[in-house]
């Protein structure tokens, strides 16, 4: 177990991020993900801080997105478990449960994806994707009856015969989130250490890892994480139970490296809900489009870039600082 540095400083963390290196994984990633300036967002937003993006919309993978970090982990873990079909939820237009899906495809593996709502007429955006991968879709009513329809069908496969591994909503595990732990090793590599990282933020995984990776690398980057759907006193609460999982992975004092950063959420700019176009993420999606050639959806990633325009505009952040947009992906959903 890492202990405080010598001297009764701030934490050593040499030997968990050795041990981040070595946790398995699979290769879906073809190297780093780009950053990229966006002069042109800053200059439609009156200056302000210097405005970065980092790239994981432009992983090559399966459309790409943030799931695919967490199932280079979670599908090794699944290789050696001896598994031979990844079992996951998601709504019909789901980001994770495509990704899921290109992942077994990629593994040689079969994937039984556990849908809320009805099937659609047509397939569109992530739909059509699952079919092409030939992933198996079971749906049902609601998003509350998920979990119940995964351990069923965890339950049949078995029964069958068969060997399921269970990828739990956006890959949102302790394992998934170290994913994003080794990302800020890379962003860092790329030398780019941004005072502040914006990103979307929902099952929770993506900003613990970001969180924990900022820990393990003695980062002071301010990480807001923007809701899609949930209250932020309900994300935050996932975030910490995830890094404190991540930290017992690596050796660590789980509790205590979940306390070792903040974790914010800002739950300002859910709108209708989940999916549901705001006036501000409408807004936000056009102007990145015009002034960047970047394309956001509204589901999670567009939300996301309108609490760091309206950000921008209000001052929260200085003119001397460097923020960071974490693109997820989901641009699949815009041609739903």
């Amino acid at each position: 177990m890492t202990g405080p540095a010598a001297g009764g400083g701030a934490p050593d963390y040499a030997e968990a991020r050795a041990r981040l290196a070595r946790i398995p994984s699979v290769a879906l990633l073809d190297g780093p993900t780009p950053v990229m300036e966006m002069p042109r967002l800053r200059a439609a937003l009156g200056g302000g801080p210097r405005l970065i993006v980092k790239r994981d919309d432009a992983i090559p993978f399966g459309f790409g997105g943030n799931k695919v970090r967490k199932l280079e982990l979670a599908g090794a873990a699944a290789v050696a478990a001896g598994a031979d079909t990844l079992v996951t939820v998601g709504g019909i237009q789901s980001n994770h449960a495509r990704a899921t899906a290109a992942t077994a495809v990629w593994l040689g593996l079969r994937c039984l994806i556990i849908a809320n709502g009805q099937r659609p007429e047509r397939l569109t955006g992530n739909a059509l994707l699952n079919d092409l991968l030939g992933a198996d879709i079971e749906y049902i009513a609601t998003r509350d009856e998920r979990e119940p329809a995964m351990r069923a069908a965890l339950e049949r496969l078995r029964h069958d015969g068969r060997a399921p591994f269970e990828v739990p909503l956006g890959t949102s595990t302790p394992l998934g989130a170290l994913g994003f732990a080794r990302a800020i090793g890379e962003l860092i590599a790329q030398g780019r250490v941004p005072d502040v990282i914006v990103h979307a933020s929902s099952s929770g995984g993506t900003q613990a890892g970001i969180v924990a990776g900022c820990t393990l690398y003695g980062l002071s980057t301010r990480v807001i994480g923007v809701s899609a759907d949930d209250p932020a006193a309900s994300i935050q609460s996932k975030i910490r139970s995830i890094i404190a999982g991540a930290g017992a992975l690596l050796g660590l004092d789980g509790e205590a490296f979940a306390d070792a950063g903040p974790i914010v959420v800002d739950d300002g700019f859910i709108g209708g809900g989940y999916g549901v176009a705001s006036p501000a993420s409408r807004e936000a999606q056009r102007l990145v489009a015009r002034t960047e050639a970047l394309f956001v959806d509204h589901a999670y990633t567009a939300k996301a870039l309108a609490a760091l325009i309206a950000g921008v505009r209000g001052g929260r952040f200085r003119d001397t600082e460097t923020v960071l947009f974490w693109h997820t992906g989901g641009q699949a959903g815009l041609l739903a």
